[in-house]
């Protein structure tokens, strides 16, 4: 809702950059997408590795006591 409100107000004060980032916000989202799915990639990779790393601390530990 506050970025539909900040819309509003620039369409009032400038119209042709309201309607140009209007325009531009897809593309511009599709341009990041690969970027966002690289993220996603590298942290699952991270969380991985990390769990590779732990595992013999975990399996030294033994069951969970409640």
């Amino acid at each position: 809702m506050v970025k539909f409100l900040l819309w509003c107000i620039l369409l009032a004060l400038c119209w042709p950059l309201a309607l140009l980032a209007l325009v531009l916000y897809p593309l511009v989202w599709l341009l990041l997408l690969p970027l966002r799915l690289a993220g996603v990639v590298v942290e699952g990779v991270f969380a991985l590795l990390v769990g590779l790393i732990l595992l013999p601390s975990r399996l030294l530990r033994g069951p969970c006591r409640v």
